[in-house]
């Protein structure tokens, strides 16, 4: 898969994760690994730090037990809207790939 595509994805599922869950970055970093065990653990930072910039996430200081504070993330009203938009696009692009007959497994 293309670089830019692996970033949308990424970029979906990151915020998918975050629609029911408020995880801090390493938490989704392992949950992002196991669905995709070739991506480095920068590029989810890099991902996380793009979608908190662009006002779809919001970050929340918290004590950890074992060290330094963590940042929890959490999806935003407009970071909601973004993912259903994305979503609907995923199924559009599926739609299109299955209409030309390419199965999906």
């Amino acid at each position: 898969m293309g670089t830019q595509m692996k970033k949308g994805v990424l970029e979906m599922c990151i915020l998918f994760q975050l629609k029911g869950n408020e995880l801090y970055g390493y938490e989704l970093m392992k949950v992002i690994r196991q669905h995709f065990p070739d991506v480095y653990e920068g590029s989810v930072y890099t991902i996380l730090r793009r979608l908190n910039a662009e006002g779809y996430t919001e970050i929340t200081m918290r004590d950890s037990h074992n060290g330094p504070p963590r940042k929890y993330y959490r999806i935003t009203e407009k970071g909601k809207e973004y993912l259903a938009q994305m979503i609907d696009e995923w199924h559009s692009i599926v739609k299109s790939v299955v209409s030309f007959g390419i199965p999906l497994e």
